[in-house]
């Protein structure tokens, strides 16, 4: 399977087993990978269907994702603009 994408560009690659109950998330830095783990005792994570489909994610939803929550959040706040005052 190929996605296209560069591993050694400023971006996390989340991997999730069959079980959905662990991720692997993959990041480039200057010299090496860095590989973090995730295993959930409870739960599943809310993982799309399609193993095919590749979905850009704010730092807010991955967030979500590593909590175990669904990526849709309907009741959360929505996101304050920053301002800056001079």
């Amino acid at each position: 399977m190929r996605f296209k994408l560069d591993p050694f560009s400023n971006s996390l690659f989340i991997f999730c087993n069959r079980n959905k109950d662990k991720i692997k998330i993959l990041q480039w830095e200057h010299s090496g990978f860095w590989l973090y783990y995730k295993r959930l005792e409870k739960g599943k994570f809310n993982w799309p269907m399609n193993e095919n489909q590749v979905k850009t994610i704010t730092q807010r939803e991955l967030r979500w994702l590593l909590d175990g929550l669904s990526l849709e959040q309907p009741k959360a706040l929505k996101k304050v603009p920053q301002r800056c005052l001079i």
